[in-house]
């Protein structure tokens, strides 16, 4: 077995596309992945499942969260060790934490439009993309961004999901330890 962090887009924001923790809990543990722990209400989960393609992991449980729930979401799924890797790989070391942000990209893409993304960004932001991931230093809020995964989405082709660099490392925290599935609201 494996360790993996899966990341849902766009659930339990603003109140659109409501989904109990526990339903999720339930959907991962109804394909046989181990000790689904959740992380926030914002759809992350670390469980254990079979070694194997997280491409094929992602399409699973997309379409069981489909069947059980009635709702078409993107998953994003990294192993432990990626998440780790997310960690060590961090461009903006020493920045206020507050302040940064990792998009997660369903798939390392073709091009990075430097052109758009320079267009686009505030002048105190700063972007760098490492494989299929991008690193974000957002001094006024990832609110405030035109950087967004809507922007990385339409510009890239690919699917994306963002996490606060809190959210990151409390996933990479998790996903380095064994235990029950217990939900977790902070570290």
């Amino acid at each position: 077995m494996a360790r993996y962090v899966s990341m849902l887009r766009g659930i339990n924001v603003g109140g659109q596309r409501t989904v109990k923790m526990e339903d999720l809990k339930e959907i991962y543990a109804s394909l046989g992945f181990e000790h689904p722990k959740t992380y926030l209400q914002s759809g992350n989960i670390v469980f254990d499942g079979p070694d194997g393609d997280a491409t094929t992991l992602e399409r699973n449980v997309s379409a069981n969260i489909g069947k059980a729930l009635g709702l078409d979401v993107t998953v994003i799924v990294r192993t432990a060790d990626e998440f780790r890797a997310v960690i060590d790989s961090m461009p903006f070391s020493g920045r206020d934490a507050e302040k940064l942000y990792v998009t997660f990209l369903s798939e390392k893409p073709v091009g990075f439009p430097l052109v758009k993304v320079e267009r686009a960004k505030d002048s105190s932001e700063e972007c760098v993309l490492r494989g299929r991931e991008i690193y974000l230093f957002c001094p006024n809020g990832y609110g405030r961004t035109k950087l967004s995964n809507s922007f990385f989405e339409r510009n890239l082709k690919v699917s994306a999901t963002t996490r606060n660099w809190r959210t990151v490392n409390s996933l990479a925290s998790m996903a380095s330890q064994r235990g029950t599935g217990e939900t977790t609201t902070n570290f």
